[in-house]
């Protein structure tokens, strides 16, 4: 048996903090349930506000243990007796089939491992994604992002594979649930139009959609990890640019001029950047999982374990916060129903059960988007400029990357892997990088071409010469986040290659170029980055443009440039990727993602105002890559005045070799 528990309380009775041992351990097994970033064990604030070497390492080793105990969700495809026991469970239920999403109850891209139900299911990983299991059949569907993914990770012959949107689960449920049949879903894990959706696909049938009292995985799942605990810290107003009492004030005004009286927020990053605080439950992403009730006088009433709250961030929460467990959300609820208040509520991304328990209520329903999401995405000058400073400092790292990549790359020895592994070591030397802003992706040749792809030892290749070579990282930094693509030749691209990348280069350099109308939407731009793609019969299967917070998570709404409809314009402030690219199955993949800026314009003669795009990422698109018999006069000079300002921002800021590198990668063509 292990001593590190009785080594913490020991060292904690030394120091005269005297601790419950069974809330202990269960404080240690939540703070081992959240990840640990890159900026140290900032948990231990939790058990000790001013520790020691001494008690911080016997409190990593005790965490350690915990983590090595393992959870079962490391394995994939899944061991297939879990599909048995969640049949067996369901049978045992008298229910006919069950609806499992990749989701938890904020319907964010990160989840904590506790709510990774479809992953311990199936041992699918990717960020999107949803199980339908029936006692005879299952299935499993995914985005166009992972068509190769799912079927390395997935027992395939077990759960059929069908491609979103080609393949609804909606039609598939009205093929297969027998008449009669009765769905379940968790109430916690389907949004409100997911639920109406689902419901019309089972009437279809002659079934039913049956809400379940529990989640029956949580019944069979074993070892699964408990709800994470992370610290959540203040987020200062010299990297926010405003204070949450005037957030506050601000979204407040707004929920009363759409008639409503209190507004649920459901979303993490909308509740941390409302409040101006950071937190650490979910891989990648600076925020603490809760829900929020914002009133019209700008209060509000936070629903959050207070474990995870030093007395600190409850200090600067100030009294215009309620802090209060999350179970006393439904009586609060409850409450609300009797007063018969007005409740916005998002019914994209807000939790069926939210939903059906105001309404049992007798509280009315106002279904608008969460209020927070639009004034979050406009950044204030405050978040630009250190959005800003994050990519100048990023963007010094990756180009001390990939002047040691184009030297020591010729020997076709390095390995996808080593070479992720330097790019958060070069990241980390910055002294500023508190995680990465996702999981580098890595590939070489053939893995590149999987979109969200993750190098593993099973799956790594050597960068082997005449291959590409595409690596996708973002930095998590106080003061911004970053997100960057590259495509690097290994020794010398082939024509076609070179045709390909000079098609998405043309692409990027169009998008980036771009002037547009106050009101345009990112779909009405979005076939500007593909036009010369589909010159050749060419398309990829993602969106251009995802919307990226300021130190929050590098997937931000509600803005985006994609095929798929989008009503919300881009507007000044927002930070949007700018990322075509082309993939050829088993052979290599190619994008070229720089984040950008949406800014006002002034254009002589217009009749209305314009917007255009501020590049912000600072690192060299590979000229070797490059067929310049296929660019423009504009483009190229654009590509050359893109080369010179990185030149000049990242150049005083990297060692000799990597300057005198970066001369030659960022010339004049």
């Amino acid at each position: 048996m292990s001593s590190a528990p009785d080594d913490v309380l020991q060292l904690l009775r030394q120091r005269g903090r005297e601790t419950d041992p069974s809330a202990l351990a269960s404080l240690m097994r939540g703070v081992a349930a959240a990840p640990e970033g890159l900026a140290g064990p900032e948990w231990v604030e939790l058990i000790a506000p001013d520790p020691d070497a001494e008690l911080t390492k016997a409190l990593t080793a005790w965490r350690a243990e915990l983590v090595a105990a393992g959870d079962g969700l490391d394995t994939a495809p899944a061991p297939p007796e879990r599909l048995a026991l969640l049949r067996a469970e369901l049978a045992r239920r008298g229910i006919d089939g069950f609806v499992v999403p990749r989701a938890d109850e904020h319907q964010g891209e990160y989840v904590p491992r506790g709510s990774q139900r479809l992953a311990w299911l199936t041992g699918f990983s990717g960020s999107a994604g949803l199980a339908i299991v029936l006692a005879d059949r299952a299935a499993i569907f995914i985005d166009g992002r992972y068509t190769l993914a799912v079927r390395d990770q997935v027992d395939i012959a077990a759960f059929a594979p069908h491609q979103i949107p080609e393949e609804s689960p909606e039609t598939w449920i009205a093929e297969n649930l027998p008449k009669g049949g009765k769905l379940g879903f968790d109430p916690w894990l389907q949004t409100v139009d997911g639920h109406e959706r689902f419901a019309r696909a089972c009437q279809r049938a002659g079934g039913s959609f049956v809400p379940l009292d529990s989640n029956p995985i949580d019944t069979v799942w074993r070892d699964r990890p408990p709800a994470p605990l992370a610290p959540v810290l203040p987020h200062p107003v010299e990297f926010a640019g405003e204070t949450s009492e005037a957030k506050r004030t601000r979204v407040a005004a707004m929920v009363s001029a759409k008639g409503a009286d209190v507004a649920l927020i459901t979303a993490p990053d909308s509740i941390a950047w409302l409040l101006n605080v950071r937190g650490g439950d979910v891989p990648r992403t600076p925020f603490a999982l809760g829900f929020a009730l914002l009133h019209g006088d700008g209060h509000v009433d936070l629903y959050m374990d207070r474990r995870k709250i030093p007395d600190r961030t409850l200090a600067w929460l100030g009294n215009a916060v309620t802090l209060a467990p999350p179970q006393e959300l439904g009586s609060a609820l409850d409450m609300l129903g009797k007063m018969s208040k007005r409740v916005m509520i998002e019914s994209a991304t807000a939790p069926h059960w939210a939903a059906t328990r105001l309404q049992q209520a007798g509280a009315t329903m106002v279904r608008e988007a969460d209020p927070v999401a639009l004034p979050k995405a406009c950044k204030n000058t405050v978040e630009l400029a250190g959005i800003r400073a994050a990519h100048h400092r990023d963007g010094a790292a990756v180009s001390r990357f990939l002047g040691w990549l184009a030297r020591d790359s010729k020997a076709g020895s390095l390995r996808e892997m080593e070479v992720s592994d330097r790019l958060q070591a070069l990241r980390e030397q910055t002294g500023k990088l508190r995680d990465l802003s996702f999981d580098t992706i890595s590939g070489a040749g053939p893995n590149g071409a999987i979109v969200h792809y993750r190098a593993s030892e099973a799956t790594e290749r050597v960068l082997q010469p005449g291959s590409l070579y595409l690596v996708d990282s973002g930095g998590q930094y106080r003061d911004g986040t970053t997100d960057i693509t590259r495509t690097v030749a290994i020794g010398t691209p082939s024509p076609e290659m070179r045709d390909r990348f000079t098609r998405v280069l043309k692409g990027h350099i169009a998008l980036a170029s771009a002037r547009f109308p106050a009101g345009t939407t990112g779909s009405q731009l979005d076939a500007l980055a593909r036009y010369h793609l589909w010159q050749a019969g060419l398309d990829y299967d993602h969106g251009t443009g995802h919307g990226v917070g300021a130190y929050l998570s590098v997937h931000e709404g509600p803005h985006r440039i994609s095929k798929m409809a989008n009503n919300v314009p881009l507007m000044p402030g927002m930070i949007v990727s700018n990322e075509p690219g082309y993939y050829k199955t088993g052979a290599y993949g190619i994008r070229i993602e720089n984040l950008v800026a949406v800014r006002e314009v002034t254009i002589e003669g217009a009749d209305r105002r314009y917007c255009e795009f501020e590049t912000l990422t600072l690192a060299p698109i590979d000229l070797a890559c490059v067929d310049t018999s296929l660019l423009t006069d504009p483009e190229r000079e654009w590509l050359n005045a893109y080369h010179r300002r990185v030149r000049e921002a990242v150049g005083p800021e990297v060692d000799e070799a990597t300057r005198a590198w970066l001369a030659e990668a960022t010339r004049a063509i």
